[in-house]
């Protein structure tokens, strides 16, 4: 059902925790199946530096969570930006079709986080 590499980020997900200090942070939920998804940011230079992630989820809600920090870490917020739930789940190496609103939340998460940032830069 799952890619070894959707069950490796589930297993060993990347990236995990928070930032204390974060210069940009985003929520995102799915009422619908539970997934909650927070992601931290450290940006310097329009450049994400750092990236943490919490979630409370399933297996694919943690894989995607941590793949997204992975792709995201040391891209500027324009290319982060440009991050889909399409290239979460394809770096997965695909995800089940009932699983596909995880990546999602990945990616929503993600975005969240730049926006909050660039609403602080305002």
């Amino acid at each position: 059902m799952y890619t070894d590499k959707v069950m490796d980020h589930f297993e060993n997900p990347r990236n995990v925790g928070e930032i204390a200090d974060a210069d940009g942070v985003g929520l995102v939920g799915n009422p619908t199946c539970g997934d909650i998804m927070k992601i931290y940011l450290k940006i310097d230079n329009d450049v994400i530096t750092d990236i943490k992630f919490k979630t409370f989820g399933c297996g694919a809600a943690i894989a995607t969570s941590s793949m997204v920090t992975e792709m995201a870490k040391g891209k500027t917020l324009d290319e982060a930006m440009r991050l889909s739930n399409q290239s979460v789940a394809e770096a997965l190496d695909g995800l089940p079709p009932q699983k596909m609103h995880c990546s999602n939340l990945a990616a929503d998460a993600l975005h969240a986080a730049i926006d909050n940032y660039r609403e602080q830069q305002k």
